[in-house]
């Protein structure tokens, strides 16, 4: 059986395990722990950049990176469930999970800098770069949240999971001056119940 490795709390890893879910595929597709601060776990191997998640097939072959992933779930799916087939809606959804994607690239980054580095080390002209993509970010994403179909397409369900690590890891910062993508990201947790399954535990 293909198996998903990932940690609870990436939120790429968490992107799969709700795709796993809205598309049905939890009898066909395990998912598994993965650590990759620990030496012996085998991340390393399954992919040399030893980042999560990765997909371990079957035939011993190794996909990774999430969109990879996400992109390879829905072929398992039948195609067309998480990737629209049509042109406009499929570079709609592939340009909003890029974007969600860079947001939560920005936010991990700035959130290592705090947990790995003392506060005298820190960088702030690379904390304003990094926070300088999100604010952007965030700014054409409240100009226009996106819709939300059932099922939500890999750019909504990125959307979704850049927003909540937002939450889990710098509370309060975002949803007072972003209204619309508050209340869109409170609609798509009453929509999709994976959302809530995949919920990190507190940090």
């Amino acid at each position: 059986m293909p198996t998903v490795r990932t940690g609870n709390n990436s939120p790429f890893g968490r992107k799969i395990r709700i795709a796993v879910t809205v598309l049905g595929l939890e009898r066909q597709v395990a998912v598994a722990p993965a650590s990759t601060v620990d030496p012996a776990d085998p991340i390393r191997e399954q992919n040399p950049l030893g980042k999560v998640p990765v997909l371990l097939l079957d035939d011993g072959a190794a996909l990774y990176d999430s969109p990879v992933i996400l992109e390879y779930l829905d072929h398992l799916a039948g195609g067309g469930r998480i990737l629209p087939k049509d042109p406009q809606r499929r570079f709609a959804a592939l340009r909003l999970q890029a974007l969600a994607d860079g947001l939560m690239d920005a936010s991990i980054l700035i959130n290592y800098e705090a947990r790995y580095r003392p506060v005298e080390k820190h960088e702030p002209k690379w904390l304003d770069h990094q926070a300088g993509k999100v604010t952007r970010a965030l700014a054409v994403l409240e100009a226009a949240p996106p819709s939300i179909d059932n099922p939500p397409d890999v750019g909504q369900i990125t959307l979704a999971c850049a927003l909540s690590y937002r939450d889990f890891r710098f509370p309060g910062t975002w949803r007072p001056n972003h209204p619309r993508l508050s209340a869109w990201l409170d609609d798509f947790a009453a929509r999709v119940p994976a959302f809530a399954a995949t919920t990190p535990p507190p940090a």
